[in-house]
């Protein structure tokens, strides 16, 4: 099962983690493992190049944990509102669509939120 935990400070969505394999496939050939990759690098992509906002993120190549911290949601380290905004809703909308996965997937994935800064 892969447990992704979501970061928020004061209602705004900053940044999950990603932690174990689905084991909905086998290595190599599991779809959902895939999927969750996809979304996270171009989460990442978008973050850094179309919203040119700083994301720190590692990621395990052993282990495939993830996780990814993006500061330009919090007014903190970002004062472009809109930037905030595209930001947070970016991740918002990744913890979305893994809750409507969870429908079809609850043996694989478990979805999370943490109020906290990190």
């Amino acid at each position: 099962m892969t447990k992704i935990t979501f970061y928020k400070w004061d209602n705004v969505f900053y940044g999950f983690s990603e932690n174990g394999h689905t084991g909905y496939g086998e290595s190599g050939d599991d779809v959902l493992c895939a999927a969750l990759s996809a979304m996270t690098m171009l989460i990442i992509n978008t973050i850094e190049v179309s919203y040119a906002s700083d994301v720190d993120y590692t990621i395990d190549e052993k282990t495939t944990d993830i996780r990814l911290i993006a500061h330009g949601a919090l007014p903190d380290y970002e004062s472009d509102e809109r930037k905030r905004f595209a930001v947070s809703g970016l991740i918002q909308a990744y913890y979305y669509q893994l809750n409507d996965m969870i429908e079809d997937y609850y043996d694989y994935l478990d979805v999370d939120v943490v109020e906290e800064l990190i």
